[in-house]
This record gives C-alpha cells, structure tokens and sequence, in this order.
C-alpha cells in the first residue's frame, strides 16, 4: 500500500501569547419581565433584573475576548484558555426601574454592574492528555501522537506552520471519524493507516534546530470549530492569509460551556 506522507512543520518563529488575567469592568445593561396573570411583583422584579444581569455578564464577556485578540493564526498553538472565560457580577447598582410607559405589564430594570472574569478550575469537566512517541527528533523520523480523554469526546488535532498557515490533522478526508471513548488510548496516524506523520524542516530553513508543537482540542459534542478552508489532498488548511481562523475557532469555543472542552500542547525539538 503506498503510504501518504505529511510534513510536520515548524514552530520556532512563534510569538508566545500573555494571557494575564483580565481586569474587572463595569458594564450597563438593561433587563425586563412581562406579568403574568399571578405574577406576584417581587417574582417580576426579579426576572427583570436577572435578565438584566444575564445581559452584563455576557456583555462583559465579549470585552474579556476581545483584550485577547489574536492577530496570528498559528498562535493557535498557544493556550485558549480565555476562549472558556465567563464571568461573574461583583458588585451592581440599579439605574432606574419602572413599568414600561407603553406596555403596562412590562417590567424593566436597568443595572450597572462590575463584572470579574473567571475560569474554570483545572480538574472540573472534560480533560485531555496528549504525547509523542519523542520528544527529540531528526529530521525525517517519524512521529506518533498519543491522546486519552477523560469522557467521551470528538478530538480535533492541528499542526500549525511558520508561516502562520494551520493543518487540520483530525479529522481529515481519510479519518472523518474522530470519536474517541473516555480514557481509550488515541493515536495519529492511527495503526495500519497509510498517513505517515514525519518531522521535516520547512525548504530554506537555515537553522540547525527548531521547536515544534502539536494542539489537541476536544468537545463533548461533535461541534462545527472552523469554517472551512482549502483542501490540500487529505487534510484541510488554513494559509496564512486566513486570519479570521482563529477569531472563528475562539468564537466557537466560547459558546460550548468551559468544562464541556479541553486542549493541550505537546512540544518537541527537531534537530538536522
């Protein structure tokens, strides 16, 4: 059987991403209840600011995301751990409150609240461990990824290039199955599969040594991370002209609850 080869890429170009923890913000944000035939005040009043709580934290989030706006696609390869924010109000006023001037029955509140950013807790929800078969190569060997996951999960693996260009490893056109059972051993390639995975230098490039990293994500659901990009025989690629692949994938991440997904990094060093 001819066997495909895959060139792994390399890494050592990368900016690392400062991920310190984000500051407190105030935000303003409005809530409102419809009354129900036997709503009593307080239960309107309450819904009211609930909805309106909701709404800050969720507006608190989005500025949380956007101070870590990344610029590159192969900072993929870095943590995406503020892509899991959420948030938590710290302290509230109340605006204004009042029935609605027009709708009679509408409650509405209007709240400005301090909103604090919050991480899940390592340990808490889905997890995922990820290795190669080594972790000092030269060039030409050939390299295995090993993974387990804590439950049952979806995992999707990237390589990602110098060039700020991202390979979607898994799935791909050959595997399209990329369901793995709570703490089953995963491997890519997997065994008696044609792809090979081996570690070679970019052309041109005139170091003797490099780092190189491979990133696992998984999800509890089978989830749509990223928008497509170009076909490149098997496997889906992302140049580096397609730099809203990150922003996509952050997106995505940030509408799956935090302990429902988990990442990790495996770092080597290839040498000529």
């Amino acid at each position: 059987m001819k066997k495909i080869f895959l060139l792994s890429f390399i890494l050592c170009l990368f900016p690392l991403v400062s991920l310190a923890a984000g500051k407190p913000v105030w935000v303003t944000a409005e809530g409102e209840a419809l009354q129900g035939e036997f709503d009593t005040l307080k239960e309107i009043k309450d819904r009211a600011r609930r909805d309106a709580q909701n709404k800050a934290v969720e507006m608190a989030v989005g500025t949380f995301i956007k101070s870590h706006t990344l610029v590159s696609n192969a900072q993929v390869a870095e943590d995406l751990i503020y892509a899991a924010v959420r948030g938590k109000i710290t302290k509230e006023k109340i605006l204004s409150s009042g029935w609605d001037a027009q709708e009679r029955n509408l409650y509405k509140i209007r709240i400005q609240a301090l909103v604090e950013p919050i991480y899940p807790e390592k340990g808490q929800g889905l997890s995922v461990k990820l290795s190669l078969s080594k972790s000092d190569l030269q060039e030409g060997d050939e390299v295995k990824i090993f993974y387990t996951v804590s439950e049952d999960a979806y995992v999707y693996i990237f390589s990602v290039a110098a060039d700020g260009s991202v390979t979607l490893l898994l799935p791909n056109a050959h595997l399209a199955d990329n369901f793995v059972r709570a703490n089953q051993a995963g491997q890519f390639p997997p065994a008696g599969s044609p792809i090979s995975l081996k570690a070679m230098f970019l052309p041109g490039y005139e170091g003797k040594t490099a780092e190189e990293r491979i990133k696992i994500i998984a999800t509890k659901k089978k989830e749509p991370l990223l928008s497509l990009g170009f076909q490149e025989g098997l496997f889906q690629v992302y140049d580096e002209k397609s730099t809203g692949m990150i922003g996509d994938l952050v997106r995505r991440l940030n509408a799956i609850d935090p302990t429902d997904w988990a990442q990790a990094v495996a770092v080597y060093q290839l040498k000529k």
